[in-house]
């Protein structure tokens, strides 16, 4: 069992669920509220997606992501930022006159697309999805040699990678990664269950996921809607770390709307009368052997 837990919340993802809990952020200054009210409840880390604050939906602007982090980095209350690198991989094939393209709704960026924002801010952390899966009715679209091609820059940029994986060939391609000295020091992994079309979110399955992974890693785990505070135990007791927050759920218990701040206290409630502690963010910088806020390693 792990007793000294980082808590990671992920505030607004890019999902249509603004019109299912007017909690979720949709500005830039929203999503930076929620970051720094998910720190003071007792976060780690926030994990930042940005969204157009005129309609909601998804974004890649940079000046939105520089505005989410310059109003956290301003604030009195510290918390580790780890940025979407994401985005732009969602493809819905459409078959158009006998010709194969892609679809209303597809949302596709390069690799050095999806990383402009991390080069330009330098957060302590930034994921990098692991490969491709059915993302519900739409196709998440990561080849294996963008993947390459990114986390090339992530490197270069000396930025730490949380190698995204939503089933366990992704964990496969990540090991590739590693050997190929694509990513350097102990490998953060999260592990995503429950998403369709993806690994399940049960213990059997995480546990599977963990035993794949390599040793030295630092590892962390969710499920996403009823699932999410039983994957909080189920990560800790097998000895990772673990996320909420609003990109994954909406509910703070059956029929309850959640906010960050709650899901944040409740899982860290869950952390605490299991024995452990949840990590300040200066001791998740040390234990993760991070980079001081858009400075040095």
């Amino acid at each position: 069992m792990n007793q000294d837990v980082i808590l990671t919340c992920a505030v607004t993802g890019a999902g249509d669920t603004p019109s299912r809990n007017p909690a979720v952020p949709v500005t830039p200054k929203e999503i930076a509220d929620a970051a720094i009210e998910a720190a003071r409840a007792g976060a780690s880390i926030a994990h930042i997606h940005v969204r157009d604050p005129a309609t909601g939906g998804v974004s890649h602007d940079s000046d939105h992501f520089h505005e989410v982090v310059e109003r956290v980095r301003a604030a009195d209350t510290d918390i580790v930022l780890n940025l979407t690198a994401g985005g732009g991989g969602d493809l819905s094939p459409e078959l158009d006159k006998g010709v194969l393209r892609a679809g209303p709704g597809s949302d596709l960026q390069t690799p050095a697309e999806r990383h402009a924002p991390i080069d330009a801010l330098l957060p302590e952390i930034c994921t990098l999805d692991c490969g491709s899966i059915n993302f519900g009715d739409m196709v998440y679209l990561n080849s294996a040699g963008w993947l390459r091609e990114q986390a090339a820059l992530v490197r270069s940029a000396g930025v730490k990678p949380e190698l995204e994986c939503f089933d366990t060939g992704h964990i496969r391609f990540a090991r590739q990664l590693i050997d190929e000295g694509l990513i350097e020091g102990a490998p953060l992994f999260q592990l995503c269950l429950g998403i369709p079309w993806g690994a399940e979110a049960q213990a059997q399955t995480m546990l599977t996921m963990r035993d794949l992974l390599p040793h030295n890693a630092h590892w962390a785990a969710f499920g996403i809607g009823r699932m999410q505070m039983p994957m909080v135990a189920q990560a800790m007791l097998l000895g990772g770390h673990v996320r909420v927050g609003l990109e994954d759920n909406l509910y703070l218990s059956r029929g309850i709307k959640a906010d960050n701040a709650g899901l944040v206290e409740k899982a860290g409630g869950i952390v605490e009368a299991l024995g452990g502690r949840v990590m300040s963010p200066s001791d998740t910088r040390r234990h993760l052997g991070l980079r001081s806020p858009g400075g040095e390693a």
